[in-house]
């Protein structure tokens, strides 16, 4: 009995020890491991959790992606103020500085084969290589290659040494053409040593090509050497005969892409704003500068130290082929600038209130004040920057032409009427703009025919009435109204340049050019 109870407690004692065991066990614990199962423990909560944040994580980023996506399709529409090219311009003009207020909403990258790298060397003045720098990015996008930020002119006449981010702002104009085309800054450092080393082709591209050049000349030479260099950039795209992408690309760089540095839009923005506050003004691109009298040979008006000045730097010029030139012949075709003098008898004609302010945009004139002087006689409020601004505003642009014309074109794009005395680029790349803004008021002065009336009321063979009424009717369909581009196919010099009429950027731009 004893021993039978003592078994039976023996077993209790050990069916107890058996079932806290056990107890330990479906805890996870063992007497010899209870702090390394609490690691376990904690280990697999903190996957957990950090699982739980990345699914969250990825969510999200999915979520945002599609939004963006979604943002670039619908917030062109909604939110852009500056006019698109396949959008009619007046449906987007803010009432005031239209032209120096954007907004940022870049899209999305486009992703290509990239079948080489694209080095352009413009050349010319701001406009010039303003128009040039459009027709590199349209050859880059058609061709699929990566376009390097184009390197401006620095021995022109000018000697301008500003290079491209001291005028344009360079990461708009890169990020914002980005779905187009792929452009960096400089040469990745492999390329860089292969230009070095000699190893790249360098050509001056042929004149007003048409794209089947580029596509038939041009890439076989950049999949054979991987980086060309254009070293020659003005006028080498033809105006007409490109497709419709291609011209609306190259509205999109003008109008979008190219926007000046934040110090020049400011200081535009406030010459802009001084000149409002006294009512409407009238901005007058007076191209009566040494260059321009020197390389045309125009020299109505100057004496004959200024006929011989202006002969001997014409010759001291390399880059100015023509040498012999006979300055009347050349007035009477029409292609010399206007003298301030024949400005004003012109503006007068055309009834422009002698109270007006007008802004000269334009260098030093030729003569200074003494050849000033007729225009400002009969329109007292003339005003330059040079006399708006403080020395200290214009500091940072001394020396820099560039810069300079830069002030002037906002100045330009925000008159109330432009009026070029020569067809200069700057005229033409202005007067497109304005079109392109709603057919801002530009005169377009026909200068063969100006020339004309003038002699013959200077001699008396018409009275004032007659001479005023002869300008207005020369000039009535030349007030930058919509109209169609002249097409010349055998002589692309002399048709309608398509930078100051772009017309397939208009609302629809599907209008049909008219052939001379």
């Amino acid at each position: 009995m004893m021993v039978s109870k003592m078994c039976r407690v023996g077993d209790e004692n050990e069916n107890e020890s058996r079932r806290e065991n056990e107890v330990y066990c479906d805890l996870g614990v063992n007497y010899l491991g209870e702090s390394k199962a609490k690691l376990i423990r904690v280990s697999h909560g903190r996957m957990k959790l950090w699982t739980l944040r990345i699914i969250t994580t990825l969510l999200l980023w999915t979520c945002i992606i599609q939004l963006v996506a979604i943002g670039e399709v619908w917030g062109p529409r909604l939110l852009k103020s500056w006019p698109s090219c396949s959008s009619p311009p007046n449906l987007y003009i803010p009432p005031n500085l239209s032209s120096l207020q954007s907004t940022n909403h870049f899209p999305l990258k486009r992703v290509y084969e990239n079948n080489g790298y694209l080095v352009v060397s413009c050349n010319g003045g701001l406009n010039q290589m303003r128009a040039a720098i459009c027709d590199m990015v349209a050859i880059a996008r058609y061709l699929n290659i990566t376009l390097i930020v184009p390197e401006l002119d620095k021995t022109s006449f000018w000697a301008d040494s500003s290079d491209f981010e001291d005028i344009f702002d360079v990461d708009h104009f890169i990020s914002s053409l980005r779905d187009e085309v792929r452009i960096l800054k400089e040469l990745p450092p492999r390329l860089k040593r292969r230009v070095e080393l000699g190893m790249f082709y360098e050509l001056p591209p042929i004149s007003w090509s048409n794209i089947s050049y580029y596509r038939h000349q041009i890439l076989p030479l950049l999949k054979k050497h991987k980086v060309v260099h254009l070293n020659k950039t003005d006028a080498r795209l033809a105006n007409n005969g490109l497709p419709l992408e291609i011209q609306k690309l190259r509205c999109r760089v003008n109008y979008s892409a190219l926007r000046f540095t934040s110090q020049i839009e400011d200081l535009g923005r406030k010459v802009v704003e001084m000149l409002r506050k006294k009512g409407p003004f009238l901005v007058l691109h007076l191209r009566y500068e040494m260059d321009m009298l020197s390389f045309s040979g125009c020299t109505k008006g100057c004496n004959t130290d200024e006929v011989n000045e202006l002969t001997t730097m014409r010759y001291a010029n390399p880059w100015w082929k023509e040498k012999i030139i006979d300055p009347e012949i050349k007035r009477k075709e029409g292609l010399c600038p206007l003298t301030p003098e024949e400005t004003a008898l012109v503006l007068t004609a055309l009834g422009i209130d002698k109270n007006v302010q007008i802004y000269i945009a334009a260098g030093e004139i030729y003569g200074g004040e003494r050849r000033l002087r007729s225009l400002s006689k009969v329109f007292p409020n003339l005003v330059k920057k040079e006399t708006l601004l403080e020395p200290s505003d214009l500091m940072f642009f001394r020396n820099h032409s560039s810069q300079m014309a830069a002030l002037d074109y906002l100045v330009s794009m925000e008159s109330d009427i432009f009026v070029p005395t020569y067809d200069g680029n700057m005229a033409k790349v202005v007067e497109g703009h304005r079109r392109y803004l709603g057919f801002k008021k530009t005169i377009v002065l026909d200068r063969r025919v100006l020339v004309g009336l003038i002699d013959e009321y200077s001699d008396g063979s018409l009275s004032w009435n007659e001479f005023s009424s002869s300008v207005k009717e020369a000039h009535a369909n030349r007030m930058g109204s919509p109209k169609n581009r002249v097409v010349i196919s055998d002589k692309p010099k002399e048709e309608d340049y398509f930078y100051s009429n772009p017309q397939e950027c208009f609302a629809d731009g599907e209008t049909e050019s008219v052939v001379g």
